[in-house]
């Protein structure tokens, strides 16, 4: 399911540019007025709790899109691994412009380091299984960019970006829609009128319904909605691999575990993106 193609640098730029609009506005006044034009300065990035740093590339990139004289140095890499008192980077140049973009820096690179070490987190936890980790649409409105840029740098795989490349039928559209079986096929009548290529995973909530959309067909995965082990266990027989298989819903840490033993192929978890605590990260002249 992985999607990479959405971080391309034209959409990064354009979220850095409204980030900034968002922040500075027509100007950051308490910059501009303490201190003297001209004045250079260097900073450095400093890591305060272990963990998994992510958004390096990001901050180099907010601070060159500002001001393309300031001069970036990158001591880590995104996706490592680190530990408190650890320097991320190093940056120089107009003091000013160090301190307009300081405060975008750190909010997308304690999001996206608190995002990437709780992935890596809950992926040693079944890396003895098949199952891959996976995030969802509960995301920060805005902000769905980076975060899903920071599960891929935890480790943890993309599920669909948003609602226009990928469908995925839900209790609410196959209970509007009258069944699986009228869900699915007004689905791919309506893509193929549209000229539209897209994947369809469908949610089931329990074995009938994983057997109607075996009997129906014409789907690329099946969703495992709140099942308990012993419903997940049958369901992964009854498919056979014919369908790769999704667990979802108020799965946590602690029964993770558990679920990716039941032989799923992906494992869905809002939390990796709504309940993260951020990376305690700071920016301090040197």
């Amino acid at each position: 399911m992985e999607n990479i193609g959405y971080l391309s640098p034209e959409k990064i730029h354009q979220f850095i540019q409204m980030a900034l609009t968002e922040d500075v506005g027509s100007g950051d006044h308490s910059s501009l007025g303490s201190i003297p034009k001209g004045k250079q300065g260097q900073a450095q990035l400093i890591i305060k709790e272990d963990g998994v740093i992510a958004g390096l590339q990001l901050a180099g990139m907010i601070f060159n899109q500002y001001d393309p004289t300031l001069a970036v140095e990158m001591l880590l890499r995104d996706g490592e691994k680190v530990a408190a008192g650890q320097i991320g980077l190093k940056v120089k140049g107009a003091a000013a412009s160090i301190l307009t973009t300081e405060r975008l820096v750190l909010n997308c690179m304690q999001r996206m380091s608190g995002i990437a070490t709780k992935t890596s987190q809950l992926n040693q936890l079944i890396a003895h299984t098949k199952a891959k980790l996976m995030d969802t649409r509960k995301t920060t409105p805005n902000f769905r960019l980076m975060e899903k840029w920071a599960v891929i740098l935890g480790g943890g795989i993309n599920h669909r970006f948003a609602l226009y490349d990928m469908v995925m039928l839900k209790d609410n559209h196959i209970d509007f829609a009258g069944g699986i079986r009228n869900a699915i096929t007004s689905t791919k009548n309506y893509l193929a009128s549209n000229n539209l290529d897209l994947k369809i995973e469908v949610e089931t909530r329990n074995l009938n319904e994983v057997k109607e959309v075996l009997a129906t067909g014409g789907i690329d995965y099946i969703m495992l909605d709140n099942m308990d082990y012993p419903t997940m266990r049958e369901a992964v027989k009854l498919v056979g691999g014919k369908y790769p298989l999704e667990a979802s819903g108020g799965i946590t840490e602690s029964t993770l575990k558990d679920v990716a033993e039941c032989g799923v192929d992906y494992i869905s978890v809002g939390a990796l993106t709504h309940q993260v605590k951020s990376m305690d990260i700071s920016l301090k002249a040197y």
